[in-house]
């Protein structure tokens, strides 16, 4: 067996590390030494900096560009180009012969340093609207895989999720979603429509994020609502499996996970998302009657009563035709094939 080197790059926001992780699975699955650059900022270090399954890492003092002004913009690009150095170095001194970056402010150093290096670039797109560093690097990919494209490759995701699927007929269970940082809009969507699941039967499964923890389970206990009520699990695919209907934000991870374990779910997406991404990751289930989508403001305990009458049967099984669990799978199938490297 020929032994490739593959570096992966980018992260951030635990959506863009996932994807990161998943593609690291499969390559140790074909024996193939597997690299990572990351930022030290962010969230890169807390998932990555004591997995040994990396023959090497590197963290580069990078931040992100787009919200920068004056003298922070100019800063943050020379941290950019002096990490870009560093990652050349990486590059050539571990043999690299091909990089996947994943996006996010994480991958700007090692993907121009791909570039530099002439090795062959690859590019993961986890939105339905592309970030503005891979817009920049598109035309330099050897290979650019989405999920949105005419094109689509299946969106790796654990296969954990697929293997706790099930088809949902019955609501019986909510959870709402806010992530580990939690969501503050969808935290109190979840208190106002308490009373009225009480009163029909449906039970509560609620991540409230770190912050935001004890304001909720100090009204929960007002209201006199007992609710399975958590701020971050690692194993959050558990607390899903119980569950019937998803209320989440729409970042692509979390989106893809609620698809593979097949959970109809109402998506009200992060109104700040850089290209509004997360509406038009969302509106891509709408369009093909797989889910819901309503706007932040527009959130109104009518729509999702409403919800709770609709087929939600014919929508779990139209969610289990929608991916499959070989996206890493068909990724590193690309970036190894003798085309390529």
């Amino acid at each position: 067996m020929q032994h490739y080197n593959i570096l992966l790059t980018g992260g951030g926001t635990g959506g863009h590390l996932a994807i990161v992780r998943s593609v690291k699975d499969e390559l140790l699955k074909r024996g193939i030494n597997t690299y990572y650059i990351g930022s030290l900022s962010g969230q890169d270090k807390s998932w990555f900096e004591k997995d040994d399954d990396f023959k090497d890492k590197l963290f580069l003092p990078t931040k992100g560009v787009v919200n920068q002004k004056g003298l922070d913009k100019i800063y943050s690009l020379s941290q950019i180009f002096k990490s870009m150095l560093l990652a050349k170095d990486f590059i050539k001194t571990n043999n690299i012969e091909a990089v996947l970056s994943v996006g996010g402010f994480s991958a700007a150093p090692a993907s121009f340093a791909t570039i530099l290096t002439k090795t062959p670039l690859f590019i993961h797109e986890q939105n339905a609207v592309s970030g503005r560093l891979n817009k920049i690097l598109k035309p330099f990919a050897k290979h650019f895989f989405s999920s949105y494209s005419d094109e689509p490759i299946d969106y790796p995701v654990s296969e954990i999720f697929f293997k706790t699927a099930r088809v949902r007929s019955e609501i019986k269970n909510v959870i709402f979603l806010g992530g580990s940082q939690g969501a503050k809009a969808i935290n109190d969507f979840a208190l106002q429509l308490a009373l009225e699941l009480q009163k029909l039967g449906i039970g509560i499964i609620h991540q409230t994020g770190k912050s935001d923890y004890e304001r909720v389970s100090s009204t929960y206990k007002k209201l006199n609502i007992e609710v399975e009520l958590f701020a971050f699990d690692k194993e959050i695919y558990k607390r899903i499996e119980k569950a019937d209907l998803a209320v989440s934000r729409a970042g692509a991870s979390t989106l893809w996970e609620l698809t593979a374990a097949q959970i109809p779910t109402l998506f009200i997406p992060y109104p700040y998302a850089a290209g509004d991404h997360q509406y038009y990751n969302a509106f891509h289930h709408v369009k093909m009657n797989a889910g819901w989508v309503v706007r932040q403001n527009m959130l109104k305990s009518e729509i999702f009563l409403n919800i709770l009458d609709t087929d939600i049967e014919m929508i779990s099984r139209k969610l289990g035709t929608m991916i499959s669990q070989n996206g890493a799978c068909k990724i590193v199938d690309i970036i190894i094939s003798q085309d390529f490297i």
